[in-house]
């Protein structure tokens, strides 16, 4: 899938060789920069971090042809000075244009995330972040990108982003981020098309692996043509995602043969902007949603499909085409196929989806998050069905099953509750109410 074109010449360019310490108390932004451009002006080669150093760097700008490598345990680490970093990008390693880019290696990328917060929110269970805060990537518009191997930890803010990307390859990334830090996302392919990540081992506070197409001043396409298969994750949002932002199309997304260990959400769209999603699919996934503290979105849903206007006076497009196929989960909360009365949510199909609900946390219960919104309920007051369908047209169960604990609380409901749906189709349902004393196992309203 993705482009893996050879490198024009091979010649290695060693960063102490232009100056770079590597003692992790010297600024060594400059010297490395000499070497990548160097590289890069003679058709391309390896720009090399040898292991057993600290390279100290604020905006690294990485360039068309070169292998930026960090050796075995080499370590870039973030400089805690806002003046270090470009202005205009705010990380640590960026790329405008670049192609035939690779970052490889077996070192790691340190964001020193709790350099940038100000102070811990006990209560929020959450670090609440100061004035600045880098990005560990932003490679915007670069072509034949291949980050593979690397490691990075302590993002500050969102980990790889890529904004308008084409033909790339993420493959073997390790991710450990702080639980605690707000915003730090594993992956984020933005506007992106052509794009493969697999075999990644990601720990974050925000969203793991999450589509998006935000609002840009450039107009860098939509979202298309991304496979996302074999990573274990592990997050205090949601485990994969597309969205919240959504203002070009998002299609032709396949998400396969994942394991969420934990997650606010397991398998979660947001639509809150006027872009369209469809030719989604969700395949062959295991995932553990539970409720966190009030600071962090969502809460608990197994699944959470969502199509809201973010404010009352905006645009909100489409959900049209998902399917979702052999999926096995544990969760606090409802799966969700919520529309709204100006977006229905469409052709979407459950297929051998098997759900586990229990409450084994002590936060508050009894709500669905449609965060972020202001023309609804951030937070909807709502007791806890196994599936939940409303605004919704043609949605298929086939083979599906709800399980509750062997002592649901009084919150549990019904196996499935519709309202405002049409064309709901069920083949070989496997499901009661949680208390078949109080409510029928199926309510259509």
């Amino acid at each position: 899938m993705a482009a893996t074109l050879p490198l024009r010449a091979q010649r290695t360019y060693d960063a102490r060789d232009y100056g770079a310490a590597g003692d992790g108390k010297t600024l060594d932004t400059s010297a490395i920069q000499r070497a990548i451009d160097e590289a890069s002006a003679a058709g391309g080669g390896q720009v090399l971090l040898r292991g057993g150093k600290k390279f100290l760097v604020g905006t690294l700008v990485l360039r068309s042809g070169i292998d930026f490598h960090l050796a075995d345990d080499a370590e870039l680490l973030a400089s805690t000075n806002p003046r270090d970093y470009a202005p205009d990008v705010e990380a640590i390693l960026s790329a405008n244009g670049a192609r035939d880019l690779k970052i490889t290696g077996t070192g790691n990328i340190n964001g020193r995330a709790l350099d940038f917060m100000t102070r811990f929110n006990k209560e929020g269970e959450i670090w609440e972040f100061g004035p600045f805060r880098p990005r560990i990537f932003l490679l915007t518009a670069c072509q034949g990108l291949e980050v593979h191997g690397v490691a990075f930890g302590q993002a500050a803010f969102w980990g790889l982003h890529m904004l308008g990307c084409q033909h790339v390859l993420v493959d073997g990334v390790k991710v450990r981020n702080n639980l605690d830090v707000p915003n730090c996302d594993g992956i984020d392919p933005d506007h992106c098309r052509d794009v493969e990540i697999r075999n990644c081992d990601i720990v974050c506070g925000d969203d793991a692996i999450v589509i998006k197409a935000t609002r840009q001043n450039a107009q860098y396409g939509p979202c298309q043509n991304i496979r996302v298969h074999d990573c274990v994750m592990e997050t205090k949002d949601s485990g994969l995602k597309i969205g919240t932002e959504t203002t070009a199309a998002i299609r032709d997304i396949r998400f396969e043969r994942c394991e969420i260990k934990s997650c606010c959400r397991g398998l979660t769209i947001q639509l809150r902007d006027e872009g369209t999603v469809g030719d989604i699919l969700f395949s062959d996934i295991r995932f553990t949603a539970r409720y966190q503290a009030a600071p962090w979105w969502g809460r608990g849903e197994a699944i959470s499909f969502t199509a809201l206007r973010r404010t009352p006076e905006a645009k909100v497009g489409t959900i049209d085409g998902v399917t979702v196929r052999n999926i096995i989960g544990r969760a606090e909360n409802s799966i969700r196929i919520n529309g709204s009365p100006e977006s229905r949510i469409r052709n979407v199909t459950l297929d051998n989806v098997a759900v586990a609900f229990d409450r084994w946390t002590q936060y508050p219960g009894e709500v669905f998050d449609n965060r972020p919104t202001t023309a609804h309920p951030d937070l909807e007051r709502h007791r806890t069905p196994g599936i939940n369908v409303r605004y919704a047209d043609r949605v298929t169960l086939k083979d599906c099953k709800v399980v509750w604990t062997q002592k649901p609380p009084d919150t549990f409901t019904h196996a499935l509750e519709t309202e405002n749906a049409s064309g709901l189709a069920i083949t070989r349902f496997s499901g009661e109410a949680a208390h078949r004393d109080r409510d029928p196992d199926i309510l259509i309203r």
